[in-house]
């Protein structure tokens, strides 16, 4: 076997292995369990006390609702201040400049949001203070976010008939405190044996090899305080403009090992941890199925055809055995940059270690695809929270198909549940179909923006456009990178507006189902009661999550990315 695809094995393998005991933690940690981590507590309760807040109150979905919404405007606008002011702050030794008003809109709703879509240049168009005290902050707090609502689902699932599901503030601390940073730590110290920059000085002068330039400067900073949370809490904004592709931000292979592992294990994990909290373990194995199946229908295919290179180059004489390598690491590979692809879209993180833009149209599309669905693992709570969409609307059509009123664990689901699953799911077609209608028609009536904004017109320029509205409404952040966003007000407020619904509103929808199915009567199971954690019930799921999304972006994709690959043959 191949040694590159050996390595990719392993680093699953890897991650499956930390995921399932760190789940059984994360499951001790939201029940309120004695756990390794119990000595932040004091901390945790000094912050309590100093903002007023009753950690112990129960709230119910909608206070819940209600919190996560207040804190995440509050957020919004401490970025907003500090990103238009970033220039005359301190903590700038490269003198960089304050950000216009649409660029720091667009960069604060995408850091609160989860999505780290960046319109600057990391290590150019911010600042140190911006990056600290702004980006990461907001980095934590987003991914604590996430996980607070996704363990107010939780608890609704576990309870029988309730409308207290514990408190939001609480499951958000102790999120940030027992989960988030202490994997940040250990993530950073590896980092920073590893040789990534961590110092307040500005850009160093280095001699260069380059004929004609004596030198050279380049930037750094304090690089390894963010990169971990960037991807342990599946945010995916870098420190440089090239991301994990700078080799200050991804050094050497075990970084790039460190970096996947990280990414993804919180998501993982969160899937275990449900069944380790509802005490359904075969659930959480179906559900890890369910996702296992249908990130491996996309990173082999993409693995394949990035292995196999471009047919247009083979023709040319020049060997491919190397694979498709344009904007591709040499240190890396083939195998690993396609694994980093799928990974990192299908689970929101949206950073890369390769260019995406110079993908095989194919892998492209197969990004995408993780991104439309959004539900194969996900981010920090909220990929747990789109799945639970999926499942609801697979319980009522199974419900339907055997003549049965719709139940899960042991509630009844009714028209409300449904109209908000249904608005929820087409929610996410609405936003990418009808922004990249819209950029269309803008393109279509002012031709001479066409080369302003687009690098690569016809077929891989029309991918680039649905690509980027996918990447915003999914939370993820990353990009065809042929597409100039940066600069332009139209990407920055149209793609800033997707990104908050996007955000929000799938978290509202699976909190709001959860809260009214827990007031619900309970109904124990009988021997008609449809079993849930089958593999029967898993592929069901599956076909739902394969339907809904053909029938809502198969046109789209049509027109880009599978238009593209049959030009080239």
């Amino acid at each position: 076997m191949n040694t590159e695809i050996l390595g990719v094995i392993l680093m699953f393998v890897l991650t499956l292995v930390l995921a399932i005991p760190f789940g059984k933690y994360i499951a001790k940690v939201y029940s309120g369990e004695k756990s390794l981590l119990d000595f932040w507590v004091p901390l945790e309760n000094f912050f309590f006390r100093i903002s007023g807040i009753d950690a112990k109150r129960e709230m119910n979905w909608k206070e819940s609702l209600v919190a996560l919404l207040t804190i995440n405007m509050v957020w919004f606008l401490f970025a907003m201040f500090i990103l238009m002011n970033q220039g005359w702050l301190p903590l700038n030794p490269d003198g960089n400049p304050s950000m216009s008003a649409d660029l720091a809109f667009h960069s604060a709703i995408s850091f609160i949001t989860n999505t780290n879509m960046q319109d600057y240049s990391g290590e150019t168009g911010a600042t140190y203070l911006s990056q600290l005290i702004c980006f990461m902050f907001l980095q934590f707090v987003s991914a604590a976010t996430g996980l607070a609502a996704a363990a107010v689902v939780f608890n609704a699932l576990r309870e029988r008939t309730t409308d207290k599901l514990g408190n939001f503030y609480n499951y958000f601390m102790k999120s940030l405190t027992r989960i988030l940073l202490p994997l940040s730590v250990v993530v950073a110290i590896i980092f920073m044996v590893n040789g990534m920059p961590m110092t307040f000085e500005g850009k160093d002068t280095i001699s260069s090899m380059q004929a004609g330039n004596d030198t050279i400067n380049v930037s750094r900073g304090p690089v390894a305080a963010m990169i971990p949370i960037k991807h342990v809490g599946t945010n995916g904004g870098g420190w440089f403009g090239a991301n994990s592709a700078h080799p200050f931000e991804n050094p050497n292979y075990l970084t790039n090992i460190v970096e996947m592992v990280s990414q993804f294990i919180v998501p993982l994990a969160m899937v275990f941890a449900l069944g380790f909290y509802l005490r359904r373990r075969k659930l959480a194995w179906m559900i890890f199925g369910v996702m296992t199946a249908g990130f491996l229908c996309l990173v082999i295919p993409n693995m394949v055809f990035e292995q196999h290179g471009n047919p247009e180059i083979t023709k040319l004489g020049i060997d491919m055995g190397g694979g498709a390598m344009e904007g591709k690491e040499v240190r890396f590979g083939t195998p690993a940059s396609a694994y980093w692809s799928i990974l990192t879209t299908v689970i929101s993180t949206g950073s890369n270690n390769s260019m995406h833009d110079s993908f095989m149209p194919l892998s492209g599309m197969n990004m995408m695809l993780a991104m439309m669905v959004n539900g194969f693992y996900g981010g920090c709570g909220v990929g747990i929270l789109n799945f639970y969409i999926f499942v609801i609307i697979a319980v009522f059509i199974s419900g339907l198909m055997v003549g049965r009123t719709p139940e899960f664990m042991g509630k009844k689901i009714e028209a409300r549940e449904m109209k908000i699953a249904v608005v929820v799911t087409l929610l996410s077609a609405l936003l990418i179909k009808g922004g990249t209608a819209l950029a269309a028609h803008l393109f279509a009536d002012n031709p001479h923006w066409l080369a302003g904004w687009l690098n690569n017109p016809g077929y891989h320029g029309f991918s680039e456009i649905l690509y980027q509205f996918t990447s915003a409404n999914a939370n993820n952040g990353s990009g065809f990178s042929g597409l100039g966003a940066a600069g332009s007000p139209f990407w920055n407020i149209s793609t800033g507006i997707v990104m908050i619904l996007g955000r929000f509103l799938p978290i509202i929808g699976p909190v709001a189902i959860a809260g009214i199915l827990a007031k619900k009567k309970y109904i124990p199971e009988s021997a008609g009661t449809l079993k849930t954690d089958t593999l029967t019930f898993g592929i069901m799921i599956f076909a739902v999550i394969v339907v809904i999304t053909a029938l809502s972006y198969f046109p789209a994709l049509a027109l880009g990315p599978l238009a593209e690959y049959f030009s080239m043959h």
